[in-house]
C-alpha cells in the first residue's frame, strides 16, 4: 500500500477516535502503535521494537540490535515538552540517533536533543511534504 495514503488513513482513524481514548497506553495502542507500523516496523517483533525500553521509554526502533529511534508518548490530549520527558536522558545514554516525543497526533522529531524539534507533524493537518519527509523514517 501506498505509504502517503496508509498515513493519511492512520491521520483519518485518529480523528474519528481520539475523543475515545482516555489513557495513555490506549493512545500507544491505538495511535502510535500504527504509525510506526506505517514505517514499517512489525510492532510484534522484539529485534525491530522493544516496548518500555529501559523500563521508562515507550518505544526503540532498533536496527541491527542497536536502538536507533526512541519514541517517548503521551496521552493525547498531553501537552509536548521535554521540560517533562526522560527522552533526552535516554537519547544520550542509547546512542540512539532520534528521539520522538508524540500524543499519537503530533510528532517532534529530534536529534542531538536539541530543545527545539527538527521536524514537528500534526497527523491530523499533514502536507504532502511533511509525509515526505515521514518517508525519510521508514525502515526500508
Amino acid at each position: 500500500m501506498d505509504f502517503k495514503y496508509t498515513i493519511r488513513q492512520i491521520a483519518k482513524i485518529a480523528v474519528g477516535i481520539r475523543e475515545n481514548i482516555h489513557t495513555k497506553e490506549t493512545t500507544k495502542n491505538a495511535l502510535v502503535s500504527p504509525f510506526v507500523q506505517a514505517l514499517g516496523y512489525d510492532i510484534f517483533n522484539p529485534s525491530e521494537i522493544i516496548s518500555e525500553y529501559d523500563d521508562k521509554i515507550d518505544y526503540a526502533l532498533i536496527e541491527d540490535g542497536k536502538p536507533i529511534i526512541l519514541i517517548e508518548c503521551r496521552h493525547w490530549k498531553q501537552d509536548l515538552t521535554l521540560r517533562d520527558s526522560l527522552l533526552p536522558l535516554y537519547f544520550h545514554s542509547s546512542n540512539a540517533k532520534y528521539g520522538i516525543l508524540t500524543n499519537g497526533i503530533i510528532y517532534k522529531f529530534y536529534t542531538e536533543m536539541d530543545e527545539k524539534p527538527f521536524l514537528e507533524i500534526d497527523i491530523t493537518d499533514m502536507k504532502d511534504t511533511e509525509i515526505e519527509e515521514l518517508r525519510k523514517f521508514q525502515k526500508t
